[in-house]
């Protein structure tokens, strides 16, 4: 009974066709996202489908942020929901758009109302057939849509699609066991339909596909789930777009990091349907690849840039960088460059040079030498009788950080940032140094897992060189200088800062886990003190629970540092 893709053959029994696009959208490109929207809209239809469901808010893109407060914005996604609805004939199409509302105020008495509503559209026979706007508004993580929108208030509204009840709602509405979706159910809809733009970080898949075969269990209905895929920023959405039948039994999923175009006959009622082919889910490890090759590429491409350039050290983070920059962008749209200072070994030029050619990649090597000589010649008078320390190291960070934006003035490649979490963490890293970029692929991969990574890449051959991913970690900013002479290993680093980060726990609690109390101590005053570093970084893929930036928002004066005994 199940039949994918754009097949269109006649189904026995009671069923709904139901097609999905899983679409790479771009945020505030109302027009370029109406056409791809158009597109999908003439497929489902050739190919048969009653219904097709599109992303959450597909005509503005997700997530719109402070777009949403422009009249012209809203409008200039109306005209285009107008323009779409006109497209329909006898397939009814559900899309996601900006709709205007009448929130109540909220907040303080000068507080405005919010006039807009995450919404979604039930559109057919050239027009517009019925609005539902989003009740549950997530405010927490990298979410502020209770910042944005008014709260919808008709959560158990049914339509009629043919023969069919459908319950439509979108993204958090089906999280929760007592949602729209539940209420939609007791309403009379024997098929749910929810629209998402539903972010990724690892593992996240899964757990959606437990929580919507619940779904569909309590409520003995099929649920149909149609993610967005893309980078936006700081967020990737991951596809994986899924139909399970009223028991809860998987009868598709799309591709996760990949646009996708489904058409599925769902059965209606108690019938059940043997599971039907759907793409696996990736390997935990592949699927944080994926996830920041998606990125990176499309904060490129969609920013107007076409290659990228990379300092390469020789060591594991920019390799990784460079390998993940060369598979989202191709070889050629990718520049190398080793910026060796007196410090640099032989074997870490070398290892930068052979990373290069097996990627294909374009390489150059330029000392930056003479440039942090005449720096040192020129603070002379300042620094004379101290001892050489930190600035000096940072002289060298930030002669290659000029260098490599200077090279991107000239010739217009962005350039990328090659740091991970755990340096960002903890303060390792040189603003207008090595923190220059216009984005960073490694922001939210602790240490310990690009090796992982760097391992998985390899598996078909060696690309990232044995050696890079072999040797002790180190800056080399000044005679045999290791990480491990500032940090602790990075298995114990790690450890603690997932701990702290992610998991927001105290210091007696990660003691408590089994670390030295002086080392989480010390570890934590890090984190805390370089807040401000984190906030003058370039954006990063999230792939983590809760990544630097809008997940994590701590104040950069904070009288509360939790690794001072507190």
């Amino acid at each position: 009974m199940t039949k994918s893709r754009d097949a269109p053959d006649n189904v026995a029994g009671m069923a709904i066709r139901v097609a999905g696009a899983q679409l790479n959208l771009t945020v505030g490109d109302v027009d370029g996202n109406t056409q791809l929207i158009l597109d999908s809209v003439a497929r489902a239809t050739d190919a048969g489908a009653e219904v097709l469901l599109l992303p959450e808010l597909a005509i503005p893109g997700y997530p719109p942020e402070d777009l949403a407060h422009r009249p012209d914005f809203v409008t200039a996604n109306l005209d285009a929901l107008q323009r779409i609805a006109e497209a329909t004939t006898s397939t009814h199409v559900v899309v996601g758009f900006l709709d205007r509302a009448r929130g109540a105020p909220r907040g303080g008495i000068d507080a405005e109302p919010r006039d807009v509503a995450n919404a979604a559209a039930l559109l057919g026979d050239g027009r517009v057939i019925g609005t539902y706007h989003k009740v549950l508004l997530p405010n927490y993580g990298v979410f502020d849509e209770d910042r944005y929108f008014a709260v919808g208030d008709d959560p158990g509204a049914v339509w009629p699609i043919g023969e069919h009840s459908v319950g439509i709602s979108v993204c958090e509405d089906i999280w929760l066991p007592d949602g729209p979706p539940s209420l939609q159910a007791d309403a009379g809809a024997k098929i749910l339909l929810n629209i998402n733009a539903s972010p990724f970080h690892r593992g996240k898949a899964a757990d959606r596909e437990l929580m919507l075969a619940e779904r569909a269990r309590a409520s003995g209905a099929p649920v149909v789930y149609l993610n967005l895929v893309g980078g936006q920023d700081e967020l990737v959405f991951d596809g994986a777009s899924i139909v399970l039948d009223a028991a809860g039994t998987l009868i598709h999923r799309s591709p996760q990091f990949e646009e996708d175009f489904f058409v599925v006959d769902v059965p209606i009622g108690e019938e059940q349907v043997e599971p039907g082919a759907a793409t696996p889910l990736l390997d935990p490890v592949e699927e944080v690849y994926r996830a920041i090759t998606l990125g990176l590429r499309d904060y490129v491409t969609k920013n107007g840039f076409e290659s990228v350039l990379i300092s390469l050290s020789g060591g594991i983070d920019s390799a990784l960088t460079a390998a993940v920059a060369a598979d989202a962008l191709g070889p050629q749209n990718v520049w190398g460059v080793s910026l060796p200072s007196r410090f640099s070994s032989d074997h870490s030029i070398e290892d930068a040079r052979v990373l290069a050619q097996n990627l294909g990649i374009r390489f150059d090597v330029l000392s930056i030498d003479g440039i942090f000589q005449e720096h040192l010649d020129s603070l002379e008078p300042v620094f004379a009788g101290t001892e050489p320390g930190v600035a000096e190291e940072n002289l060298q960070a930030r002669a290659r950080g000029a260098t490599v934006m200077a090279i991107s003035n000239k010739f217009g490649p962005m350039v990328v940032a090659t740091g991970n979490k755990s340096e960002m963490a903890v303060g390792y890293a040189t603003l207008y140094g090595d923190m220059v970029g216009g984005y960073s692929v490694l922001k939210d991969i602790f240490k310990t897992q690009l090796y992982e990574l760097a391992k998985w890449r390899n598996k078909d051959g060696e690309i990232i060189p044995q050696n890079t991913i072999d040797k002790p970690p180190s800056a080399e900013l000044r005679p045999d200088q290791l990480d491990s002479d500032s940090l602790p290993p990075y298995e114990v680093l790690d450890g603690i800062l997932e701990r702290y980060v992610e998991d927001d726990l105290g210091v007696d609690a990660i003691v408590d886990a089994g670390f030295e109390r002086a080392l989480v101590e010390r570890v934590a005053r890090m984190v805390d003190r370089n807040e401000y570093k984190r906030r003058q970084a370039a954006p990063g893929v999230k792939v983590t629970t809760k990544a630097f930036g809008r997940d994590r928002r701590l104040p950069i004066t904070n009288g509360y540092l939790r690794g001072a005994g507190s």
